[in-house]
């Protein structure tokens, strides 16, 4: 997936058997796989991870991710006990925040079928912990970006239109978005998979992954458009506008700071040029 490019960029030794080749909704194959590779940490990002597709089939992506964790829990309490395991969620388990920013003692309150389903898996992560002494870290990122994005994802959407523009010779790109001014907390994707290898230290616990700084989308286009290869302009389109839309969402990260010394490094500036790169190869 999108954070596990990044994440193996860092563990040139690590095994990732591709979809293909291990279905992690097949037990037998999990467990099978944990005990061949006898591991010392694992790194659990797999999910249904899409938040629109999540209202179109909430049932299989609860049943799914959940199952998909479950699997790997017990394949590690069975074939590899010693193991760390990282256990990556979202910041989405939290809901609308009643006060900001969100860090890891604020309730869960999942507003979507996907956010449920990741709600479900911490705690599926934090009873294995509890029940058979596991040592389980649980990870809550917030939004994330970078090269390699998918165009679901407001960075990724936007970096997209302006590389097709290019590519199409056209004289302006226009950006199509939902509210500009919902902000929302962006960290770089190859911070987050620094932060996932961090965590791979600690004893266990939820943590959040965060920039502790909110950006609305307004100004997300103001850096596309200052590494555009031509003119911007934006469009506000109705249909993408979110009826109960939250205004603000903002991130504390100062646990896994204060646990790792992790600290976001690379700039949004840096994180869009390099997703507008990332696209205009793909595209090429």
């Amino acid at each position: 997936g999108f954070a596990g490019r990044h994440l193996l960029a860092l563990l040139p030794n690590a095994v990732a058997p591709p979809r293909a080749e291990l279905d992690l909704l097949d037990a037998g194959a999990v467990r099978a796989a944990v005990r061949d590779a006898s591991p010392a940490v694992v790194f659990h990002l797999a999910a249904l991870a899409s938040v629109g597709r999540s209202w179109e089939a909430p049932a299989e992506t609860l049943t799914q991710n959940v199952a998909m964790t479950a699997n790997l829990l017990e394949a590690v309490r069975l074939e590899a006990p010693e193991a760390a395991v990282v256990v990556v969620g979202s910041g989405e388990v939290y809901g609308p925040p009643e006060r900001l920013p969100v860090d890891e003692a604020t309730p869960l309150r999942p507003q979507n079928p996907y956010a449920v389903s990741k709600a479900a898996c911490d705690l599926l992560a934090g009873q294995y912990a509890d029940a058979f002494g596991m040592r389980i870290v649980r990870m809550r990122p917030f939004n994330h970006a970078g090269p390699g994005q998918s165009d679901e994802y407001v960075v990724g959407t936007l970096t997209r239109q302006v590389a097709e523009a290019e590519a199409a010779g056209h004289e302006e790109a226009v950006l199509r978005t939902g509210n500009p001014d919902s902000a929302r907390d962006f960290t770089d994707v190859r911070d987050v998979a620094r932060a996932y290898v961090a965590a791979a230290s600690l004893d266990g616990g939820a943590f959040n992954v965060a920039s502790g700084r909110a950006v609305t989308v307004r100004e997300v286009i103001e850096l596309v458009r200052a590494a555009a290869r031509l003119p911007v302009r934006h469009e506000i389109e109705q249909a993408r506008v979110r009826a109960h839309d939250v205004p603000e969402v903002r991130g504390s990260a100062r646990r896994l700071r204060e646990a790792t010394g992790w600290e976001p490094e690379i700039p949004l500036e840096r994180t869009v040029a390099d997703a507008l790169d990332d696209w205009r190869e793909r595209l090429a």
